[in-house]
């Protein structure tokens, strides 16, 4: 099974649309890895710099709700997959953005916004990582001046196996 976890990039924004995931102009590329230099291209955020240090860091993103709202392309998880996100972290997710992201092999986990807050405020300590155990269904996240936060969190069985499989077609070719 694949390892999830790793340095975490914040973007403190809630109804973040997969055209700021991934612009529109770009889903005529046929190819996921033609994605990666355009990941979060159109993303606002104060602060945020789509060009910045997180690029070939990053392997988790914390954020709020509703994000990947907007419309249902799969190029969304496949943009973020390509730029070695191995999972995103919020409050909610827009449904088919969430499915799809269960379907390329990685989780959506959704937590509380109070839990989601407690994260935020970890940023005060410094970088932060998180270690995502899927079997346990932990996240350990640590600041680089060692303050460290444990949260469980819930997938469905169904998720789960999605999961550990590696995506959709992995899980379809195993039973199928």
């Amino acid at each position: 099974m694949k390892t999830f976890g790793g340095p975490v990039l914040f973007l403190d924004r809630s109804d973040i649309n997969t055209d700021e995931i991934i612009p529109a102009k770009y889903l005529t590329e046929s190819k996921k890895e033609a994605l990666k230099p355009y990941l979060l291209e159109d993303l606002k955020l104060d602060g945020f710099d789509p060009a910045g240090s997180w690029r070939g860091h990053a392997k988790v993103v914390v954020t709020r709700a509703n994000f990947g709202c907007g419309s249902s392309r799969e190029h969304a998880p496949w943009a973020l997959e390509v730029n070695d996100i191995t999972c995103v972290i919020a409050e909610s997710y827009a449904r088919i953005f969430r499915q799809n992201m269960f379907n390329g092999g990685m989780p959506a986990v959704e937590l509380s916004a109070g839990q989601i807050d407690e994260i935020f405020s970890l940023t005060n300590n410094g970088d932060v990582t998180c270690n995502i155990d899927i079997t346990g269904k932990k996240l350990t996240f640590t600041s680089s001046s060692g303050i460290t936060k444990r949260i469980d969190f819930n997938l469905s069985q169904f998720d789960n196996a999605l999961v550990e499989a590696g995506g959709w077609v992995e899980f379809a070719d195993a039973r199928y």
